[in-house]
């Protein structure tokens, strides 16, 4: 949960009642100085979300409740939902542009809002609902669980409140490269890209589509930067895409042991990778680095690598190649390796 609030990815926790998931949710708001709204969803409306319509200034204007007017003016803060399988369908349709754009009504929460929700399994929520399928999309899904050795212990020397890395969200650059590496392997499994849960009880909970893979891609990123434990990354991956996919892609990411960007860029014969899955997830990190870096010499540089692959692998070339052209720096100039590429360049659409 810790990683997921670091990295402003929504999460939902799923646990019994009565074992604290709401106490420590408050608990890790005060702890990092954190505003935190409590919205109990059996207790709402759907216009709680998507506003009231009043007249104002000669148009309609939609209203947002007061909690949010107290969110948006602090600034930063979490926005807690809890008891979701509690709400109906209609107030669960109207949190879902909450969820995923942060905005109520009229209103937009500022980006640094953080979203956290919790929910009791259906067969043990007072008439319980399952969580919508586009709701449980939004959501990167944990289990919470307690144990009796934890309860004990808190019960006797008090209980701790769970700890945050106060350091700073991964940067854009880590952003897109981790989604360059979930979309390498989303190639080689295309059929995994979308995989909509056929049943009501499946669809509310992780499942594959472009929307969650998205934030298995920010996890994967949130837990490089801030050097979380394997298990943690699991967890995270298997609560936004599902057991099935997610376990593929783990085990996938286990065996890729790709060569490092800049490793590639000072020695032109530093071995390449045979698989076509690890070339893309090569090249796409290897995009991602020269974003980051964002200087001519290093954008100049990745051409040599690209020139390389496209002698074994032109598709895979191409494709770097018109993602490598869209970041071109000011004043950068056209390597030579780029006339050896002219066939792969206009495969790519950039020559004509």
């Amino acid at each position: 949960m810790a990683v997921a609030v670091a990295a402003n990815l929504p999460v939902i926790l799923w646990g019994a009642p009565g074992t604290g998931k709401t106490s420590s949710v408050v608990a890790l708001g005060e702890s990092l100085d954190m505003p935190v709204e409590v919205v109990v969803g059996s207790i709402r409306e759907p216009s709680d979300f998507s506003g009231l319509p009043v007249l104002r200034d000669g148009g309609t204007w939609f209203a947002p409740p007061r909690w949010a007017e107290r969110l948006a003016r602090s600034g930063t803060g979490m926005l807690f939902l809890d008891e979701l399988t509690t709400a109906p369908p209609a107030v669960q349709a109207a949190m879902l542009r909450v969820v995923l754009e942060r905005t109520v009504g009229d209103l937009v929460l500022p980006p640094e809002i953080r979203i956290v929700a919790a929910a009791n399994p259906p067969e043990q929520a007072a008439d319980g609902w399952d969580l919508s399928a586009p709701l449980a999309n939004r959501l990167i899904h944990l289990d919470w669980e307690v144990s009796a050795a934890d309860i004990a212990e808190g019960m006797a020397a008090g209980f701790t409140v769970p700890e945050l890395a106060r350091g700073e969200a991964p940067t854009e650059a880590a952003v897109s490269g981790a989604r360059a590496t979930v979309g390498a392997f989303l190639r080689v499994r295309s059929e995994l890209v979308l995989a909509v849960p056929d049943s009501p009880d499946r669809a509310g909970r992780g499942w594959p589509s472009p929307r969650s893979w998205d934030l298995a891609a920010r996890a994967l990123a949130a837990c490089a930067h801030s050097g979380a434990e394997e298990a943690v990354l699991a967890e995270l991956v298997l609560g936004a895409v599902g057991e099935a996919a997610g376990f593929e892609l783990l085990s996938w990411l286990r065996n890729l042991d790709l060569p490092d960007p800049v490793q590639l860029l000072n020695d032109p014969h530093a071995p390449l990778p045979d698989r076509v899955d690890r070339l893309h997830a090569l090249l796409g990190s290897l995009v991602a680095h020269v974003a980051a870096e964002g200087g001519a010499p290093v954008w100049e540089q990745a051409w040599s690598v690209v020139g390389r692959v496209a002698r074994t692998a032109p598709d895979v070339a191409a494709s770097a190649a018109r993602a490598l052209a869209r970041q071109r720096p000011g004043g950068a100039k056209l390597p030579t390796t780029m006339l050896e590429l002219a066939p792969v360049l206009r495969a790519a659409g950039l020559l004509t």
